[in-house]
């Protein structure tokens, strides 16, 4: 495929749409309804599993099954405690940052509808240097206000309501994507691309092709440990993302040498399938598509590990997107590392032959 620029006006509008909607983990249904529309023209099936996993799919009648996969959910809050006064505490749900809580605007997701609200915090002239308080998990609160907990109440917020941070996609410097959950439904968008690419190409695959948008990767990859057993794929090709080391107050040699604009990221480790990786990196060189390399030690942390070790050992390696500002709101991927991530999926798949085998030792 030609070096032409991949992701169209229309894509383009889809990804600001998907990013904006609200899909935290164990909540994902809205953002996966709104994902499969757009797939829909260009798969010849889907099916939905029991927590919410979607899965669409070219060539369902093929036995050789591949996966593309990335993750759906986004890190939020639940709500905790409720105090007398109205103020509300938390809990995580997935991986969510108390150091940058102070002063943003959130949405609680309630039956009535969604319930605005901020985190507060004592402004700095009522703070003593030396002795002040770091943002923690135990003394962040929400103000949505409300005078007591049964004003609260009425409004529609219990425990277990889910929060959601309220900011949403822009461009920066015309390079950038920008906003909160690009970690990981930047994945999702381009998985969908890829299935897109294939469509308008008229590319025939020698396998059944299952794009994969999982749920509740930010709590331990469940739904890639379900949805493995249902599809019992042959090979996966995982996409999520990984940090730029090249931004502040990052160590290099703990965290590796990434970086936004210079490609997407082969990674190393057990879970990665070396002559599938080899395959990817044979394909990359092929197509002049830039890539980097990092190292994982136990485990990649994403639902590579998922796929790898289930069913028998399923061919699994990663291809990550470097990504600015993990878990906060201003995530940030370079639009040449977008389009080149998808790039390396569509010409990896091609490469990939029926009946292929990864074996180790051939």
């Amino acid at each position: 495929m030609a070096k032409k620029k991949i992701i169209t006006k229309k894509s383009e509008d889809f990804l600001e749409k998907y990013l904006n909607n609200p899909s935290p983990t164990g909540f994902e249904s809205g953002g996966q309804k709104m994902w499969l529309d757009y797939i829909s023209p260009y798969i010849d099936e889907h099916f939905v599993d029991t927590y919410g996993t979607v899965v669409g799919v070219i060539n369902p009648e093929a036995k050789y099954k591949v996966v593309i996969e990335a993750h759906a959910d986004e890190i939020s809050w639940f709500v905790h405690y409720i105090t007398k006064e109205g103020y509300i505490y938390l809990r995580r749900n997935g991986g969510s940052d108390h150091q940058i809580a102070p002063s943003k605007r959130v949405n609680i997701h309630t039956k009535k509808g969604m319930v605005k609200a901020v985190f507060g915090w004592p402004a700095i002239h009522t703070r003593t240097a030396g002795t002040e308080k770091s943002p923690k998990l135990d003394n962040i609160f929400l103000d949505c206000g409300c005078a007591s907990k049964e004003e609260v109440e009425e409004l529609g917020i219990h425990v277990g309501c889910v929060v959601t941070y309220e900011d949403e996609f822009m461009i920066l410097n015309k390079n950038f994507y920008v906003g909160r959950a690009l970690d990981n439904r930047i994945g999702g968008f381009m998985i969908a691309e890829v299935a897109r690419l294939l469509k308008e190409n008229k590319v025939k695959l020698p396998f059944g092709l299952y794009i994969t948008n999982s749920v509740q990767e930010e709590v331990g990859l469940k739904g890639a440990q379900m949805i493995v057993d249902t599809i019992r794929p042959d090979v996966a090709i995982v996409t999520d993302v990984c940090h730029d080391t090249g931004t502040p107050m990052i160590n290099k040699i703990k965290q590796g040498d990434t970086k936004c604009g210079a490609g997407p990221v082969l990674t190393y480790g057990p879970a990665v399938q070396n002559n599938l990786l080899e395959l990817i990196i044979t394909a990359a060189e092929k197509n002049k598509i830039p890539f980097q390399r990092a190292a994982a030690s136990r485990a990649t942390g994403t639902d590579t590990d998922a796929f790898a070790y289930s069913t028998g050992g399923v061919a699994s390696s990663l291809i990550s997107l470097a990504l600015r500002y993990m878990h906060t709101t201003v995530e940030s991927v370079h639009k040449n590392d977008v389009e080149n991530v998808i790039r390396l999926i569509y010409e990896s798949l091609q490469k990939i032959k029926n009946n292929h085998d990864f074996r180790y030792l051939k």
